[in-house]
């Protein structure tokens, strides 16, 4: 079952786990099944700022507390957990902030920063920040594109069903180029 058939069915429970667990795809999903009233807006960007910002904590208390652990040792031993903590490093309320929007540092990053000396005091602020700047951005990105979708594809006379797939696709394209392009940046600035 794909993340999108999992949100439609689920609703606001999957797209919260969703959004901790898998992301942009399930955000943008509940802003696009928002848009088709499927949804209410506010639940969805509710829903995805608090599943965001619940599994981030989650794992910055496993990289605190469980740092000596075989699981958090393999997760640390990975190229990304270095390159994030060299981040972190030089920039700490910086990469608190930006972590989420870039490619490959979603979980792993939460992670490094409960292994760091970053106390929760500092962590927990910043993170609900950041949670509430990407849950209202995915949201409203999937929200917002599918009305100009429907307005793009109205003359087709397309279902509601032809049309959240279509979106979704064209939104995944849209946000994996994007996230790409922002991994190049970092990459590139670190």
């Amino acid at each position: 079952m794909s993340i999108e058939a999992v949100v439609a069915r689920y609703g606001l429970a999957a797209l919260f786990v969703g959004a901790g667990l898998e992301g942009e795809t399930a955000v943008v999903t509940g802003g696009l099944l928002a848009h088709e009233g499927l949804l209410s807006l506010p639940g969805a960007a509710a829903c995805a700022v608090l599943g965001s910002f619940a599994a981030d904590q989650l794992f910055f208390a496993a990289g605190r507390r469980f740092r000596n652990r075989p699981l958090v040792q393999r997760v640390m031993r990975r190229p990304t957990f270095a390159r994030a903590l060299r981040l972190l490093e030089r920039r700490p309320v910086g990469f608190i902030l930006a972590f989420r929007f870039v490619y490959g540092f979603r979980t792993v990053s939460p992670v490094a920063i409960g292994t760091s000396r970053v106390p929760l005091s500092t962590f927990l602020p910043l993170n609900l920040v950041a949670a509430t700047i990407w849950g209202l951005f995915f949201t409203g990105v999937g929200y917002l594109f599918g009305n100009g979708l429907a307005e793009l594809l109205g003359r087709l006379k397309p279902s509601r069903a032809d049309l959240g797939w279509a979106g979704v696709a064209v939104l995944t394209a849209a946000g994996v180029t994007a996230l790409a392009v922002a991994a190049w940046r970092w990459r590139k600035a670190a």
